[in-house]
């Protein structure tokens, strides 16, 4: 499959401010759980980067079933989170816990692990600034996700310290093309960045 990488910094201060809120005054969630919600709704923004190369044709998706890599004794595993997109932040927040209990139990089915359409590699509680990941065949692409860091950062010509998380989408380029891609993760960014609209229902004119 031939890979192509794109990269991009987020300021991810109000994203960690919102977590923060969520956490201490509705529920807690975690900053992969708003990211789950981000890309499902990035993906339906750009629908184009939602494909599958099938030979002579390409597979579209409606739904966003997402993939979500998740590290258990012995290996890595990618139980699928289907519908992301139609879950709200709180919803998936649920759903994750439970597929990632049941896979450090050894208790995924092969139903859980089949027809994801798209997935997510966090790597950033590990402490990882910047991740490549490599595309779950046979989907078009994968997101990777690091560590949302203090950086130093330019602001009105001036040197200030900021949070920063560097998200890396690799794509099969049979399928999706750059200027795709960068759409895709244009729309991610800006979600993440006024993460307010990961609360709220979506609606395809905001992104």
């Amino acid at each position: 499959m031939p890979h192509f990488y794109l990269s991009v910094d987020c300021d991810a201060a109000a994203l960690i401010a919102l977590q923060h809120e969520l956490a201490s005054s509705v529920q807690k969630v975690s900053v992969n759980d708003l990211v789950v919600r981000a890309c499902a709704l990035a993906l339906r923004a750009v629908p184009d980067a939602h494909v599958q190369f099938a030979g002579d044709k390409l597979l579209a998706f409606e739904r966003a079933d997402i993939a979500i890599a998740i590290a258990v004794e012995g290996g890595l595993v990618t139980p699928v989170l289907r519908g992301a997109d139609h879950h709200d932040v709180f919803e998936i927040r649920r759903r994750t816990q439970e597929l990632a209990a049941r896979a450090r139990s050894n208790g995924l089915t092969a139903d859980d692990l089949a027809g994801g359409t798209f997935t997510i590699s966090n790597l950033g509680m590990y402490g990882i600034r910047f991740v490549l990941p490599i595309i779950n065949s046979p989907q078009c692409g994968i997101l990777g996700v690091g560590e949302a860091q203090q950086r130093p950062v330019v602001r009105d010509g001036a040197i200030k310290v900021g949070t920063v998380m560097t998200l890396t989408a690799s794509f099969d380029h049979r399928a999706v093309d750059g200027a795709t891609g960068a759409h895709f993760l244009q729309a991610l960014q800006e979600l993440l960045e006024t993460p307010l609209r990961l609360v709220l229902p979506f609606r395809r004119s905001e992104t």
